[in-house]
């Protein structure tokens, strides 16, 4: 008996399914091709989207001072900074917005936002709040390699340069010092 109890749950169940399946297969679709049709243009989904929401970063280099605080705290290590110190006697020495003296180039700034969790732990720890979040969220891409932003305002030119700059400084302090070593 239990045997036939079995068999006809089992066309219950059958019957139960099929028949949400029929009531979807003649519904009309909701998938958007996104990117190619783009569903918030019509309604507003920045209007949408809380106002501490931790999505796209955004750096200001003329805050940034090169601490790499940032890249530190970073748990999936999608930040890449490169620095140059900056030489004593730099005709170009830069200034930082608050008009202190910049003591670092800021070289290279990469953000990997493929590999980026929005966790907010690098804003956090920016001494000089040049790293913030902003509402933009839509990273659609056909190309993984458009994901990365550079942030740098030089030029791979002027990096060699000052690059080559410092080299020579050190090179000058390290004969100086030999210098004064060998008069004593």
């Amino acid at each position: 008996m239990s045997y036939i109890k079995n068999i006809t749950d089992g066309f219950g169940t059958a019957a139960t399914g099929m028949k949400f399946t029929l009531k979807h297969l003649f519904s009309p679709n909701v998938t958007v091709q996104y990117p190619n049709t783009n569903p918030y243009t019509e309604i507003s989904a920045v209007d949408k989207i809380p106002d501490r929401a931790r999505n796209r970063l955004l750096l200001d280099p003329d805050i940034c001072n090169g601490c790499t605080s940032c890249a530190r705290a970073c748990p999936v290590d999608c930040i890449e900074i490169d620095t140059v110190k900056v030489i004593a006697n730099d005709p170009d020495q830069p200034t930082l917005s608050d008009g202190t003296k910049r003591r670092l180039w800021l070289a290279k700034y990469d953000i990997n936002f493929a590999q980026c969790c929005f966790c907010g732990l690098c804003a956090a720890a920016c001494p000089t709040e040049a790293l913030k979040h902003t509402t933009v969220f839509d990273y659609c891409t056909y190309d993984v390699n458009d994901l990365l932003y550079h942030f740098s305002t030089m030029t791979p030119e002027q990096i060699a340069e000052k690059k080559k700059l410092l080299a020579d400084e050190v090179k000058a302090k390290a004969a100086a010092a030999a210098a004064a070593k060998s008069e004593n």
